[in-house]
């Protein structure tokens, strides 16, 4: 087996033309979100270029970019690592996303109209069968999806701009707790949909603090246990 260890089918395929070193960012990038990339796991520079089907080069570039960024750490005479969040880290960046995801519910309250409601209502049933069937994977995509639609329901840029810089970064610590949240976590998000239908800001708000704090807590309890 291959020391990068990737799961049979999860490597995407690149499609050229376009800068290959932005579409092997990309790449690493979304093994590395969707965790088939491990915290800690060692990236050996041959073998990636090897699943991609491109040249060292690009890799190389890719993940000095992915270093600049946080997502890889690159240590001297040993190599690429993925990065391993800590605690901090983890609770810096819930924080702020209950703040941005808070004031996204109460303006998508105020301003939400019946497609956005039926948007937000077809996520909630796909959501629903994905967590029946266990599959995580779809669920996280679901997730992440149904918050994007708020935010764009919201009609506020610069907010969704904010927001987009930080969505990675939730899809990566949501992940290891999609399955524990489960159910849960969807019967909250069918509760937020009522709360934007009714226009009710107050409650959008409240329930979209209470929600990402469950996230939140979920996650600090897997990491201790």
């Amino acid at each position: 087996m291959l020391s990068t260890g990737l799961p049979q089918g999860a490597v995407p395929k690149l499609e050229r033309p376009g800068p290959l070193r932005d579409r092997v960012y990309e790449a690493l990038l979304e093994l590395i979100t969707t965790r088939a990339l491990q915290p800690g796991q060692h990236l050996v520079e041959s073998e990636l270029a090897g699943h991609l089907g491109v040249s060292r080069q690009p890799v190389r570039e890719a993940l000095q970019r992915l270093n600049t960024e946080g997502w890889v750490d690159l240590r001297p005479a040993q190599g690429a690592f993925v990065h391993e969040p800590t605690e901090e880290e983890a609770d810096q960046l819930l924080t702020v996303r209950t703040l941005l995801e808070a004031e996204a519910a109460r303006l998508a309250a105020a301003n939400a109209n019946k497609a956005g409601i039926e948007a937000l209502d077809e996520i909630l049933a796909q959501g629903l069968l994905a967590v029946a069937s266990d599959d995580v994977d779809a669920a996280v995509a679901l997730n992440a999806r149904f918050h994007a639609t708020i935010m764009e329901l919201a009609g506020n840029v610069v907010l969704a701009e904010l927001a987009a810089q930080v969505d990675r970064r939730v899809r990566w610590y949501y992940t290891p707790v999609a399955r524990q949240r489960g159910h849960q976590s969807w019967i909250e998000h069918r509760d937020l949909i009522a709360a934007i239908s009714d226009r009710d800001e107050q409650l959008a708000t409240q329930l979209m603090r209470e929600h990402t704090e469950h996230t939140r807590r979920s996650y600090h309890a897997r990491a201790k246990s």
